[in-house]
């Protein structure tokens, strides 16, 4: 097997995004019971308070294989961190990917970091490059 072959049981149980996001929730659920000492206020967990719009985006775009998984991606304040979705610019996931959801606000928001969701006016600064 190949090192970006998926195991033919990880696709049929439910199938691949159904089990991709069971274990992410099982992840979230880990990441949530940390703690963080001073000077650390404010902790963003956008598969958290963003759950609705990654289901949507896992749910239409997991469901084959894919030769390159990226973990581990820290979100920009006007990205990730509004829609939950990777290398998300709010715009090209609203309207390009068509994705929707309820985005809610972070228990501890940052006063100059507000999660506006699907909403938000702001984008990320990136160099959008498509081949076609």
């Amino acid at each position: 097997m190949n090192s970006w072959e998926v195991p033919m049981n990880f696709l049929e149980e439910g199938g691949l995004a159904e089990r991709f996001l069971h274990i992410e929730r099982e992840q979230i659920v880990r990441l949530n019971s940390l703690s963080f000492l001073d000077p650390v206020q404010y902790v963003y967990n956008p598969l958290d308070y963003a759950w609705e719009p990654h289901q949507d985006y896992v749910r239409k775009y997991c469901h084959s294989r894919k030769e390159v998984l990226f973990l581990g991606m820290n979100p920009g304040p006007f990205g990730m961190a509004q829609t939950g979705v990777p290398f998300g610019a709010v715009q090209l996931v609203r309207d390009w990917l068509q994705i929707s959801g309820q985005v809610f606000r972070p228990a501890c928001e940052h006063p100059k970091r507000p999660i506006r969701g699907l909403e938000c006016p702001h984008t990320e600064r990136v160099k959008i490059q498509i081949n076609v």
